[in-house]
């Protein structure tokens, strides 16, 4: 296969796994209503959105048929205050959301505390029950690979559905090395090698950095990983590379975004 088919085999993997995101601090409801207007695109439709808890009665109105709406909880800060988030979460269950994304305590766990992060994601698990529950690591900031690999155990242990890289609002994203201690985890806990699966997010913006982490997803959990049940990329910029591959176009300048 050649360097242009594998690409695009890429960014169809992409499109189908993605988690379309608008979390910027001045996101309007015309930005949420864009939003979900491009999670139909000519080549398929998007996983999910992914907005702030309070768009997701408007996202489930906006969106198509068969796309998720995914709101984020303790977010972006990553905080201790295991009530205020039971609250969150609970609110954005309430608003009609499918999936939620949690930040992991990580500067309670950095400090060596792991009762509080097991507690606020337990107490997570508890309120969304019925729901898809992702559990940001924000790998960046926690760096060591022990450390991720360990923050990837006691999330799965409180019953993540998913281990998601990071916030997209810390300088490091998604890596190499943290998707693979992350995915460790995952093969290696009992139970969740066929149920848990991984969400990349931070900083991909081109589908040209997708395939190592493909590659990674394929041979730690096998082919049947690389969907979404298993597998998912948070960005928004992401799309436009995505659209271009497909479309036989020249991809976009590159732009900030989640």
């Amino acid at each position: 296969m050649n360097a242009n088919a594998d690409l695009a085999d890429a960014a169809r993997t992409a499109l189908r796994c993605l988690d379309l995101t608008s979390l910027n601090d001045a996101d309007t409801a015309v930005d949420i209503e864009r939003l979900c207007a491009r999670a139909l695109t000519p080549h398929g439709t998007v996983a999910a959105v992914c907005v702030w808890p309070r768009f997701v009665d408007l996202a489930r109105q906006r969106l198509p048929v068969g796309v998720r709406v995914a709101a984020v909880a303790n977010f972006p800060a990553g905080g201790r205050d295991v009530d205020a988030v039971l609250r969150e979460v609970q609110a954005i269950v309430a608003a009609g959301t499918q999936e939620v994304d949690v930040v992991l305590p990580w500067r309670a766990l950095q400090g060596g505390d792991e009762t509080t992060a097991r507690t606020l994601l337990s107490a997570a698990r508890s309120a969304c029950s019925r729901q898809v529950l992702k559990v940001i690591l924000e790998t960046g900031e926690l760096a060591d690979a022990a450390l991720i690999e360990r923050a990837s155990h006691l999330a799965i242990s409180a019953g993540a559905d998913f281990l998601k890289t990071s916030t997209g609002k810390v300088p490091v994203g998604a890596t190499l090395p943290a998707a693979e201690a992350m995915l460790r985890a995952i093969a290696s806990h009992a139970g969740a090698r066929e149920r848990v699966g991984i969400k990349l997010s931070g900083g991909l913006r081109r589908v040209a950095d997708l395939p190592p982490y493909l590659a990674l997803v394929q041979r730690t959990l096998g082919p049947d990983a690389l969907q979404p049940g298993r597998l998912r990329i948070g960005a928004s910029s992401l799309l436009d590379d995505i659209e271009a591959v497909l479309g036989g176009g020249p991809a976009p300048a590159a732009s900030e975004g989640y």
